[in-house]
């Protein structure tokens, strides 16, 4: 399909996907490019439900299929439409996608605050979908009407207006998001495991053995605070069992180019 490696790189197929989530349908959208990174988007983060309704470039479409970069679940089982009405006709909530003001009292969310709410129906057993125009005019006021709540996202207010891929890709971030369980940040140690206080312990003798060599830890009154503030040092970088090994071997180094210059 003309898919570049880097496409690929954090592919991993023997993993279980996350499946599942609102539905995505777009309503006369152009490009079948946009189309496939639209699939891409989704499928980057679960959702596997595309619904078009009225393609210009028609369905199905090979810019699509190689757009896609290999999310084929999605485009493989979208679903075509004549009427924006009849894909909506099995939702139970709708959400419409919009960057502009529209003439109707309706509710708005942020992106995060509807994806909340669409995890919310889920667990109730409710299907939801969110709208999204083309990518020339958008939704008309006639498909906006179509739906319980409006999605904003907020932007520049000089330059507001997201392509499609962008939009979905944004929708479908906040949805994976509020199932999510990765922490907020961690530390990626690799194919090391952190450093146990046996390690810990022989870096601390092995490092002030060599000091005490080299005169450092001098005058004698001071050496108990001088270690304690070494150790604390050490203690609170939260080396790893590698770090500790290429940290005395860097002793080591030191210490005899010391003794070959004696």
């Amino acid at each position: 399909m003309g898919q570049r490696t880097e496409d690929m790189a954090a592919t991993d197929i023997t993993k279980n996907p996350a499946l599942g989530g609102p539905a995505i349908v777009l309503v006369s959208p152009q490009l079948g490019e946009n189309i496939g990174k639209t699939a891409r988007a989704m499928y980057n983060f679960g959702l596997t439900d595309l619904r078009m309704v009225t393609p210009r470039d028609g369905w199905p479409n090979a810019k699509a299929v190689s757009a896609a970069s290999g999310a084929d679940r999605v485009i493989d089982t979208a679903r075509l439409f004549d009427r924006v009405e009849d894909a909506l006709g099995d939702l139970h909530f709708i959400y419409a996608t919009t960057a502009r003001e529209r003439d109707m009292v309706k509710l708005v969310m942020t992106p995060e605050a509807a994806a909340r709410d669409m995890r919310l129906k889920a667990e109730d057993g409710l299907r939801t979908g969110i709208l999204f125009g083309g990518e020339r005019a958008g939704l008309s006021n006639d498909d906006v009407v179509l739906a319980n709540v409006m999605i904003k996202v907020p932007a520049n207010p000089a330059f507001a207006s997201l392509n499609l891929a962008q939009a979905v890709l944004v929708m479908a971030y906040e949805w994976f998001k509020t199932g999510d369980t990765s922490p907020a940040e961690r530390l990626d140690r690799g194919r090391t495991r952190p450093a146990n206080a046996q390690e810990m312990q022989g870096l601390f003798g092995h490092l002030e053995v060599e000091l005490d060599q080299a005169g450092f830890l001098f005058p004698p009154e001071k050496r108990p605070a001088m270690v304690r503030n070494l150790r604390n040092m050490l203690q609170r970088a939260g080396l790893t069992e590698q770090d500790v090994r290429t940290l005395r071997g860097v002793i080591t180094a030191l210490a005899q180019g010391r003794s070959r210059r004696r």
